[in-house]
């Protein structure tokens, strides 16, 4: 357990690090937005089409891996879904934001340093699918839940093609498994500027993600909510992902630990802008993306360890 927290420990520094640059003024909230933007739109996918690209097809994408991953991520959505309506009772638009928290991961911010950190650069496929599977399908699913709830069925279609198909990380996904298929190895120099690029993805983004965690307020009543959302997201996903992965489908230990690994990352941001758009409850889904990142500085390392043993 000591071997895979300290192997996480420089991940979760630079998340560390910077919820104390933003506490102590050193570093300015409107920098978070530009580091933010830097990494999601130029450093990960330059990332995530140079491992996918550099590997064979057959070894990245595994069908079966890919249907138990989206089936488990269906089940905790309609979990989550049922639960808000069962306990908050504020209507469709704010049920699918919470069922959204509670099943798309932080895949892209926190997945790829830890993926790389505890599986090597094999693990870029099951990353791949999983993005494919949470933000392609289900963020797309809870996206529309959303819209069409608060009335805003106009502007529904074109806002969930900009938020996942013309998604720079998904697109990235697709043009690198395109390589992969046809064989084409990139340029040398190409191949170094992508690295070059890639690498700075990782701390940009955990950056970032520790200076908004530094920015969250939030009463009692909000936190109650929170718990609830970080408890399905970090129990009951990875959870049910291991079930699915391992004990229905059997499928080879690897696939299984870098399944729970992703599902057992927290929340993601970009639920937050889905819920915000359509005001739906932003400030509890705020603050369970934020409970959950702390959360996840012990529990991701714990699932790892878990799963191994």
């Amino acid at each position: 357990m000591i071997d895979f927290a300290l192997l996480s420990l420089p991940i979760f520094g630079v998340v560390a690090l910077g919820w104390i640059a933003v506490q102590t003024g050193v570093a300015a909230p409107g920098m978070l937005d530009a580091l933010g933007a830097f990494s999601f739109r130029f450093a990960l996918p330059a990332l995530v089409f140079r491992l996918i690209s550099g590997q064979p097809l057959g070894r990245s994408f595994n069908p079966l891996f890919y249907g138990g991953y989206l089936a488990s991520g269906s089940l905790i959505f309609a979990l989550g879904f049922t639960l808000s309506r069962i306990f908050d009772r504020r209507g469709a638009a704010v049920a699918g934001a919470h069922a959204t928290t509670t099943m798309v991961s932080n895949l892209g911010f926190l997945g790829p340093p830890l993926v790389l950190a505890f599986f090597g650069q094999r693990g870029a496929g099951p990353l791949a699918m999983a993005i494919l599977a949470e933000v392609m399908v289900l963020l797309s699913v809870g996206g529309a839940i959303m819209g069409a709830s608060r009335g805003s069925g106009a502007g529904i279609g074109s806002f969930v093609l900009r938020g996942t198909v013309l998604n720079p990380v998904v697109s990235a996904i697709m043009l690198g498994a395109a390589f992969a298929a046809t064989g084409i190895h990139l340029p040398q120099s190409l191949d170094r500027f992508l690295s070059f690029l890639g690498s700075s993805a990782g701390p940009t983004a955990l950056f970032a993600v520790g200076g908004a965690l530094a920015l969250q307020r939030f009463d009692r009543r909000t936190a109650f909510a929170a718990a609830m959302m970080s408890g399905t997201k970090l129990v009951a996903y990875p959870a049910l992902v291991w079930y699915m992965l391992a004990q229905v489908l059997q499928l080879e230990s690897f696939w299984v630990r870098v399944a729970v690994l992703l599902a057992s990352l927290p929340s993601a941001g970009s639920t937050y802008i889905f819920a915000q758009r359509y005001a739906a409850d932003e400030e509890r889904v705020s603050a369970a993306i934020a409970l959950s990142t702390v959360v996840s500085v012990a529990s991701v390392p714990f699932a790892v360890w878990l799963v191994r043993h």
